[in-house]
Order: structure tokens, then C-alpha cells, then sequence
């Protein structure tokens, strides 16, 4: 009687773990299949390539004309833009920390002689970035050239006192070694910050962007010039045909020639021209 009693004990106890392992796994059946479905529409939702935000109709005084290499400070130039307007804006500041922070002491020699050119901005990009965030619509982006120096050392107090945010980083492989007492800068940085709300969806279109890219700058002129088809692939993955694009310190206007080739609008200036 004893060894039936154990005996039925373990069928029960087989039973009751199959019983749990059915119900543990999944099953191949119409519900299964709807949780399926649900989690693949999901995550497409996600990655949603329709664009749901619209730039407002933009008014803009008669000397900022769209699509010509204006000449003025960028500062001036960017006061005079409406609020909330822009779905896309491209910072390039041309550092003077890492000039400091290495003291080559060759500045006025041929080496640097482009490089002394420009004005240096490094104390007034908290004053850019602010009305950056001020003309950017919400959910818009700025995508600011960061060089090695300043994104180790520091940078997110320049966001301070405004709605935007760090959402993502890109690096710019671009085929040129330059300065550096110990390993030689060969790449830029783009930090991606975004205005709050911060969302992918609806906004960020284009999803086949690597976060490393690599091109080479072919025939510029400027000592600072930028990837353009790199440029033009964030364009239109925040923007929509005949948008508006800003760049207040243009450069080479290397922003311009990407905006025009996929069918944006650019606005910018250069305090050089």
C-alpha cells in the first residue's frame, strides 16, 4: 500500500511540473501570435519613418535671406530669428581651449597662420547655445562639433538655463591627424542634443545612420570644414522637404550645400563671409 501511495505521489508530482512548464512556455496559438504582432507593430512604431512635427510658418526680417552665405556675427544674426521656429540647427564654435590647454606657442607661424583667422568663441558659446534652444521648435535639434579637449574636459554646462538636452554622440573619422601630446587627434566629435520634448518618434525619421562615420573632406578651403554628406543624412533625419535649417557660425557654409542637395532651406551666416 505504501509504495502505491509514493507511486501515485510522484504521477501527481510529474503532472503538476508538466502542467507548469506548459504554462511557462510559449504557445503556438492565436494569442500567442496576437502578442506577437502587437510587440512587432511596437517596435516599428518606434522607428517610426513618418515625420509627425511641422515647422511653424516662418517670418524672418528682409536682410536674412534663405540660401545665401550671409556675412555678420552669429549672435546678431540669431537675435533677430522668431521663437520656437527651427527644427534643425548645426553649431561649429571654433575652440580656443585646447590652444591654451597645449600652449604649442607656434600660433603665428605658417602651421597656424589659418587658423588665427578666426575669432575664437569659446567664452560666448553658452550665449549661442541659449538662443539656439530659444529659435528651435520643440523636439528640435542642435548638432554641435565638439573637439576631443572640450568633451573631456566638459561641456554640459553650456546647456545649462536651457531645454535641450544630451541625447546622442557621433564621431567623425575624417582622414586628417591633427594636434595632441599624447595620442593625435584624428577625429571630431557632433554631440546631438535635442529640445525638450525629447523623442525619437515622429521626429528622428532616418534610422541607418552609423554613430561612427567616416569621409573624407575633398578641396575645402576652410580649416574647419565638415563632412557634408554626413550632415545631410542628420538633415533629413529631422527634417522635412522645404524646412528650414539655421547655422550661425557657417564656415565653409558646408550646411548649405547638404540642406540644398536634399531639397531643405538653409538660413546662416558667417561673421567671414
Amino acid at each position: 500500500m505504501q509504495n502505491l501511495e509514493s507511486g501515485a505521489q510522484l504521477l501527481a508530482e510529474k503532472a503538476s511540473r508538466q502542467q507548469l512548464a506548459e504554462t511557462a512556455s510559449p504557445k503556438k496559438n492565436s494569442e500567442s501570435s496576437k502578442v506577437g504582432e502587437t510587440a512587432k507593430t511596437r517596435n516599428i512604431d518606434f522607428y517610426s519613418k513618418k515625420r509627425t512635427v511641422i515647422q511653424p510658418a516662418l517670418e524672418l526680417p528682409e536682410k536674412l535671406e534663405l540660401n545665401k552665405r550671409l556675412r555678420m556675427d552669429g549672435l546678431v544674426f540669431l537675435k533677430q530669428l522668431p521663437r520656437s521656429t527651427f527644427p534643425a540647427a548645426f553649431f561649429d564654435p571654433q575652440y580656443r581651449g585646447v590652444l591654451d590647454h597645449l600652449a604649442y606657442g607656434n600660433e603665428t607661424n605658417s602651421r597656424a597662420s589659418n587658423r588665427m583667422k578666426f575669432i575664437q568663441m569659446t567664452k560666448q558659446i553658452p550665449e549661442f547655445i541659449r538662443e539656439i534652444d530659444r529659435v528651435l521648435m520643440p523636439s528640435g535639434h542642435l548638432f554641435l562639433w565638439m573637439d576631443k579637449f572640450h568633451l573631456v574636459s566638459g561641456f554640459q554646462d553650456w546647456l545649462e538655463d536651457t531645454d535641450l538636452k544630451s541625447v546622442d554622440m557621433l564621431t567623425w573619422e575624417k582622414y586628417r591627424i591633427g594636434m595632441g601630446y599624447r595620442t593625435r587627434r584624428k577625429s571630431e566629435f557632433l554631440i546631438v542634443a535635442q529640445k525638450t520634448p525629447t523623442r525619437a518618434k515622429g521626429v528622428w525619421t532616418v534610422h541607418n545612420i552609423p554613430d561612427v562615420w567616416f569621409e573624407r573632406v575633398v578641396g575645402a578651403s576652410g580649416v574647419h570644414a565638415k563632412p557634408e554628406k554626413l550632415q545631410k543624412a542628420l538633415v533629413e533625419a529631422v527634417t522635412a522637404e522645404g524646412e528650414t535649417v539655421i547655422d550661425p557660425a557657417a564656415g565653409t557654409f558646408s550646411v548649405m550645400n547638404a540642406c540644398l542637395s536634399c531639397n531643405r532651406n538653409f538660413l546662416g551666416c558667417d561673421i567671414n563671409g
